[in-house]
């Protein structure tokens, strides 16, 4: 789940990344990863809510398309379902998430 929240004094937009519980299943350690930290699995941890909801709050600059991921106790990577757009990773033969703000 995506949420964007454009500011109206920065060129920016405040995105919440989530993860529901059934997806994240037994997983301890839940990280969003993609071109704004640099696909860093410590970058940008997923906190637990009290409804078992992983999520995260980022601000990215506006007028770009990031590609992202997410990634369970360093070893599954997930895509999001309401993603912008899906692009063939460079790395694998899976597909990157994209979102376009």
């Amino acid at each position: 789940m995506i949420e964007k929240k454009y500011l109206k004094t920065k060129p920016e937009c405040k995105v919440k990344f989530a993860l529901p519980a059934d997806k994240v299943g037994t997983a301890k350690n839940v990280a969003v990863v993609g071109d704004f930290n640099n696909w860093d699995c410590t970058a940008n941890p997923m906190r637990k809510q009290k409804s078992g909801v992983f999520a995260s709050t980022l601000s990215l600059e506006v007028n770009t398309a990031y590609q992202f991921r997410y990634v369970l106790d360093g070893t599954q990577w997930l895509n999001d379902d309401m993603a912008d757009d899906y692009v063939p990773s460079p790395v694998s033969y899976d597909s990157n998430s994209v979102i376009s703000l």
